[in-house]
């Protein structure tokens, strides 16, 4: 008898061992933001609406129809006077290895600058791990090993280039980390993330092609990341949950967004019609995942019955997965602030519409939209910043950032504030002004007249006309 109570005690106290060393374990294995710092582009980089017709103009291959539709397509972008372009695309001439470089140093560089300079007593050589997402632009030696160059960073540090991953692609970097933080203890990491513009600019006259130039500008972003709980009290975020979609089996949402070249030989970027389906498609699959996760059970059974009444009292079982016209889940019930990629404003407000989400939970991303553009996977934290300069983060706060990227892919994070941030960031010379009383650009107003009947009957050079 005493044998077999010393063994089921023995038991017990492994049982409870193990339980603690799981718990610490995955303490160890959190992801706390320490900061982040957004790129601002000089003065002279900026592009308002006449230097942007001066671009535009350029290009040789344009005719009347395609004008008419870049001006409908710029109008309803959502995007204002004060965005910025590479210098190669402001001059109106190729670009060289040089630009491309150039244009990537200095990004990179300056906000590394800004973030090591804030973030004492972390400095370079206390990075382990290193990831930098560029998706169109990789060079050899990488941008990874650029920066370790230029900021002398350890021989042990473990380095990544991610390429060809779109819009979300620093929310993979972000994935990249945490999954490393499981096998590195109290270690820093790094995430770069920015897109390269210098190279990519359309010269053809495929109307699906000219959309990346009216939307893409210049941005990037470079964050630093912990999974050391000593440094926890010096953290702005923590990680809670992210969930990634990868719908690239299926071929009309793999070839809807893909670098490709025009029947002139022209490279771009070509998105095609099916966009927006792949799209709803990859957004449903995700939050099918993602939202068990980070709402309230309440509200999940509230939608689920509500959701049966209705199916009984319309005997309809066509519902959408968000509960179709009558019924929608509330995700307000589990997140406080929504980060949507700033895109484009077709899909922000198709998103905020989705969601059910009011002007005042879409106006950081239709604001980092308009005062900086679609700075391709950069676009998230410019987002953060406006809502952190406009003082809204608090404690216990949740944010919920969701973007779409090539291949085709949906990621979602969810973020929870660990304390309240007021730091004014890459807004603080404007963020007083915004939101302005109104988001129409003047583009409209000076170039309206492409939109004249008269004009289809006339054979005009119209860049002699705009210069």
């Amino acid at each position: 008898m005493e044998i077999f109570t010393t063994m089921c005690l023995l038991t017990l106290y492994y049982g409870f061992f193990c339980l603690c060393k799981l718990v610490l374990q995955k303490r160890d294995q959190s992801c706390y933001m320490l900061a982040y710092e957004c790129y601002k582009a000089k003065e002279d980089m900026k592009v308002n609406s006449d230097s942007c017709a001066k671009i535009v103009m350029q290009n040789k291959n344009l005719g009347l129809e395609e004008l008419r539709f870049l001006l409908k397509t710029i109008v309803n972008s959502g995007i204002g006077e004060e965005t910025s372009c590479p210098r190669n695309i402001i001059e109106c001439r190729n670009s060289t290895i040089e630009d491309e470089l150039h244009e990537m140093d200095g990004i990179i560089f300056d906000t590394l600058d800004k973030l090591f300079a804030r973030s004492t007593p972390i400095s370079p050589s206390h990075i382990d791990i290193l990831v930098v997402n560029v998706s169109m632009l990789s060079p050899a030696p990488s941008l990874t090993s650029r920066i370790a160059n230029r900021y002398k960073m350890r021989e042990d540090i473990k380095t990544f280039n991610l390429s060809g991953m779109g819009c979300s692609a620093s929310l993979i970097a972000i994935d990249v980390v945490q999954n490393l933080f499981k096998s590195y203890k109290k270690a820093n990491a790094i995430v770069v993330s920015t897109e390269s513009l210098a190279p990519n600019w359309y010269s053809g006259k495929e109307k699906s092609m000219l959309l990346t130039n009216c939307l893409f500008r210049s941005g990037g972003c470079s964050m630093l990341f912990t999974n050391n709980r000593d440094l926890k009290h010096r953290a702005m975020l923590k990680l809670k949950h992210l969930v990634r979609t990868h719908i690239g089996s299926i071929d009309e949402a793999y070839d809807c967004c893909i670098q490709a070249e025009d029947e002139s030989g022209y490279q771009g970027f070509h998105l095609a019609k099916y966009l927006t389906k792949a799209a709803a498609l990859a957004f449903t699959m995700n939050l099918q995942i993602l939202v068990p996760k980070m709402l309230p059970l309440r509200e999940i059974l509230r939608y689920l019955l509500a959701s049966l009444l209705h199916n009984l009292s319309t005997k309809s079982q066509n519902l959408e997965a968000d509960g179709g016209d009558g019924v929608k889940l509330n995700l307000k019930t589990g997140i406080e602030h929504f980060c949507i990629h700033p895109g484009g404003r077709a899909i922000i407000d198709g998103i905020g519409k989705s969601l059910g989400l009011s002007d005042y939970d879409v106006e950081p991303s239709r604001m980092a939209l308009y005062r900086f553009g679609n700075t391709s996977a950069a676009g998230f934290w410019y987002a953060l910043g406006y809502m952190e300069a406009k003082q809204r983060l608090k404690k216990g706060n949740r944010i919920l950032m969701s973007g779409f990227g090539a291949g085709f892919k949906c990621n979602n994070i969810v973020w929870e504030v660990l304390k309240d941030l007021e730091d004014a960031n890459v807004w603080k010379d404007c963020i007083d002004s915004y939101p302005p009383e109104t988001l129409v650009n003047p583009f409209m107003e000076k170039y309206g007249w492409l939109n004249d009947e008269y004009l289809s009957f006339l054979r005009l050079d119209f860049s002699q006309i705009f210069a």
